[in-house]
């Protein structure tokens, strides 16, 4: 089964690292994410930029309304979303709490499936 991790971030606490402390931070989840790359089971990977450079995309009566930044402001932010292969829940919570920005951000874990493979 699937499950999407959401890495939420506390804003003002990811803010205040060092430059060195961010890119030893990239580096270990470079390994990581090579890691589970060569376990098998991840399926993608991707960071988020920063909460600033959202859009909020809403279509009412035909009409599009393009909004800047994220739809709530709130204290935490998502910050990237990794998508993994796991044989259910536990093993996924398992992955996910290696993760070296368990660290730094609340980590959602959540079964995702394909439309497709709904009737």
């Amino acid at each position: 089964m699937n499950y999407l991790c959401q890495f939420w971030f506390e804003t003002s606490a990811i803010a205040e690292l060092s430059e060195e402390e961010g890119r030893r931070l990239t580096a270990d989840c470079k390994a990581y994410d090579d890691g589970l790359a060569a376990s098998g089971h991840l399926l993608m990977a991707q960071a988020l930029r920063q909460p600033a450079s959202a859009r909020t995309v809403r279509v009412s009566d035909g009409r599009i309304s393009v909004t800047d930044g994220p739809f709530a402001e709130i204290k935490e932010h998502l910050g990237g979303i990794i998508l993994i292969k796991a044989a259910d829940m536990d093993e996924a919570i398992g992955i996910a709490s290696r993760s070296p920005l368990a660290r730094y951000a609340a980590i959602e874990v959540r079964p995702a499936y394909s439309i497709k493979e709904t009737q």
